[in-house]
């Protein structure tokens, strides 16, 4: 039932608030607490006020009440709130810290926003703020693989060395092979790129057989020399190895870098080396393909150009991929290494002293 009350407003009182409601500068909460005083003057029930002053009936009580407790300088300032909780203390922090870089309890693998909140007696934001204040991401993981090669740091100051300062009238390559690169064929078009909207493919394809690239990756000039092949056997690479061979001006020694697959050492691979006397090979150190320069040259292939291809026979994807070979040699940039030997062996002593 809608109420009548009626403040009593002195006749000062009505001009100050008359000049609140018209000062056009006046905030409107300002504006619409002296509205709601002004109609109330006029002996009107509280469901008119409130329906012309376009506010709500509990708040029309609340200005009435305000007015006639602290008068116009009561409608002019807002009351101050009550103080929040307080803040999380350092030891509440340093918990969270602590348990976060211990094992979780029960059969859990990591510690879950939610599962710590509970743990500790917090809000799961509150968690969240300390993890991001000490960059801690628990639901994260990074893997990693340790070199057994007796002879890592030899061959890491070798390859380095090429690296950094290849010897004068040689050539540097760094050779590999990119295997089963498959030619995929979508089984329906798919959606272009618009504005909010990602580029779609379809999940499943129709498989047209696979290829294997041979590459030779110039480290002095960064171009690359490559091959498409059906197989990667010994004897596709020795016939790589002639071509390239071919193509290396005369005069000049080779020193070619590569990872330890068994076609790179088989046999006859090795009496190859011997009747080709200016060609030296330097292994990379084992599970150390990161060493190899011409991996880059490979992930660059994979995400710009293979990946997302459509290619509905073997012989259009060895079309693209020679297409992206002339693209890339058309404007090539020499390879930069910038670690040396020891600062490598300084980022993997952490690593090594884990694992032992």
């Amino acid at each position: 039932m809608a109420q009548t009350v009626c403040p009593l407003v002195s006749a000062e009182d009505r001009l100050r608030l008359a000049v609140i409601v018209g000062d056009r500068n006046r905030p409107q909460k300002h504006v619409a607490r002296a509205r709601i005083v002004l109609l109330s003057a006029e002996r009107l029930d509280v469901a008119t006020v409130a329906r012309r002053a376009g506010i709500s009936r509990p708040a029309v009580w609340r200005w009435q009440r305000r007015y006639a407790e602290a008068g116009l300088d009561g409608l002019l300032r807002d009351k101050t709130r009550k103080p929040g909780k307080p803040p999380l203390g350092e030891a509440v922090a340093q918990r969270v810290v602590a348990l976060t870089c211990g094992e979780p309890p029960g059969v859990a693998t990591h510690w879950t926003g939610r599962m710590m909140a509970q743990t500790v007696g917090i809000s799961l934001r509150s968690v969240q703020r300390i993890w991001a204040a000490h960059q801690l991401q628990p639901h994260r993981l990074r893997s990693f693989k340790q070199s057994r090669d007796p002879d890592f740091v030899a061959k890491l100051a070798a390859i380095v060395g090429l690296y950094m300062a290849p010897p004068r009238h040689a050539v540097v390559l760094s050779v590999d092979e990119k295997s089963q690169i498959q030619a995929l064929d979508r089984t329906q078009p798919g959606l272009p790129l618009k504005p909010g909207k990602a580029g779609t493919f379809t999940h499943d394809y129709v498989r047209h057989g696979t290829t294997t690239l041979f590459a030779a990756f110039n480290v002095l000039e960064g171009t690359v020399f490559g091959r498409c092949m059906q197989r990667h056997r010994h004897q596709e690479f020795i016939r790589f190895l002639n071509a390239v061979e071919a193509a290396v001006p005369a005069g000049k020694l080779v020193h070619c870098i590569l990872d330890n697959y068994a076609s790179h050492k088989h046999p006859k691979v090795t009496a190859w080396l011997d009747r080709h006397p200016r060609w030296t090979f330097h292994f990379t150190p084992t599970s150390s393909s990161w060493l190899n320069a011409v991996e880059t040259f490979f992930s660059a292939l994979t995400r710009r150009r293979i990946r997302r291809g459509t290619f509905r026979s073997i012989v259009e994807l060895q079309a693209a991929i020679n297409r992206y070979l002339d693209q890339h040699n058309a404007d090539p940039k020499p390879f930069t290494w910038t670690a040396t030997p020891a600062s490598i062996r300084a980022k993997l002593h952490p690593l090594n002293a884990s694992v032992h």
